[in-house]
């Protein structure tokens, strides 16, 4: 279990730091859809889950990031945009797959996923 708090340790950094790409005027913008600008919100609301959730808590994190993939479904559903319905399901499935390891403590999914996110979703939004 060591091992698996110390990855979780060390994943979280990564992690939060990507809350700077979606926090601030990162990528993710709130463009003139209302479904970008609640997308961002989604993210800063999962950001501050993931920096209370104790790091030797993986089923916190993994947790907040299954609610967040649901979230991005939602949001898919509302789009009213082909391309950015196909992002926001693509980011959900990304994050859906990298809960399942968070939940084993190891956060290097969670991590690629999260670094890639701003981009990917940046693109649609602009």
């Amino acid at each position: 279990m060591r091992y698996g708090v110390l990855r979780a340790l060390g994943g979280g950094a990564v992690v939060l730091g990507a809350s700077g790409l979606l926090g601030g005027c990162g990528v993710v913008s709130a463009g003139p859809d209302p479904v970008c600008t609640d997308t961002k919100e989604a993210f800063q609301q999962y950001m501050t889950q993931v920096r209370s959730a104790p790091a030797a808590d993986p089923a916190q994190w993994r947790q907040a990031t299954e609610k967040l993939a649901g979230r991005l479904d939602e949001l898919a559903e509302e789009a009213g945009d082909d391309d950015l319905e196909k992002a926001l399901t693509a980011e959900a499935d990304r994050l859906r797959a990298a809960a399942a390891a968070v939940g084993g403590g190891d956060v290097t999914q969670l991590n690629t996923v999260m670094s890639k996110t701003p981009a990917r979703i940046g693109e649609v939004c602009g």
